[in-house]
């Protein structure tokens, strides 16, 4: 892509992941353009690669807008996400080496920081979160498990949803995270696969309660614009 194509790519999907775009919000290529001072051509290639990514929908009437995922789309994608990401841990933990196991240890003492911070610092257990992911899945070293694994932790309903989680959520997350390290520890593939798939499960559950809130507060958002285009 060009220059200028990665700069409507990179603004329109962090517009979308942080919900300023919500779900069913019309995409103008020409608002977008200006928005992202480019012209019309490089938003085009940026919706393509959006539209791939599924985080836009294009009707059969070319009409672009926001992709709008529903629960039962979260499910699917949580259900992915734990055979693969359990597969992942299974594979690492006979892989592992002292100096990784290290590595997520001193990671996963960050994601602790980050919860007991007053109030918890939701933006640095993200980063931490992905980083400790991320590094089970380098470990894992399976060029495939990578491919497809990148496609599902990246959907914007997920990091919407995780800036919405409670104490409770971010504490217990912290705590399978060490649950992990001990399955690391032993080098056991089994329970470490048993351990990730139930805190991806887990997950699930917390970004479900999460995303029907953010339903309610998108749809009051769109009534309330209703309202006063008719005022």
């Amino acid at each position: 892509m060009s220059r200028a194509s990665e700069k409507a790519y990179d603004t329109i999907r962090e517009m979308i992941i942080s919900g300023e775009l919500a779900p069913g919000d019309s995409l103008g290529e020409e608002a977008l353009a200006e928005l992202c001072q480019v012209s019309r051509t490089p938003v085009r290639e940026a919706l393509r690669r959006l539209e791939a990514e599924m985080l836009i929908h294009r009707t059969d009437t070319k009409r672009t807008y926001v992709a709008d995922w529903s629960l039962d789309d979260i499910a699917d994608v949580f259900e992915l996400r734990a055979m693969l990401e359990g597969h992942a841990a299974s594979r690492a933990a006979e892989r592992i080496d002292d100096e990784t196991l290290s590595d997520l240890r001193a990671c996963n003492a960050r994601i602790g920081a980050a919860v007991q911070s007053s109030p918890p610092d939701t933006e640095r257990f993200l980063e931490g979160n992905r980083d400790f992911h991320a590094l089970i899945l380098e470990t894992a070293a399976s060029r495939r498990l990578t491919g497809l694994l990148g496609a599902l932790i990246e959907q914007p309903v997920i990091w919407r949803t995780a800036h919405h989680y409670g104490m409770d959520e971010l504490r217990r997350s912290h705590q399978e995270h060490e649950e992990l390290l001990a399955a690391f520890a032993r080098r056991d593939p089994a329970w470490a696969q048993s351990i990730m798939a139930g805190h991806i499960r887990r997950a699930f559950h917390a970004y479900a309660d999460a995303h029907r809130g953010l339903v309610a507060i998108d749809g009051a958002r769109r009534n309330r614009a209703k309202r006063a285009k008719k005022a």
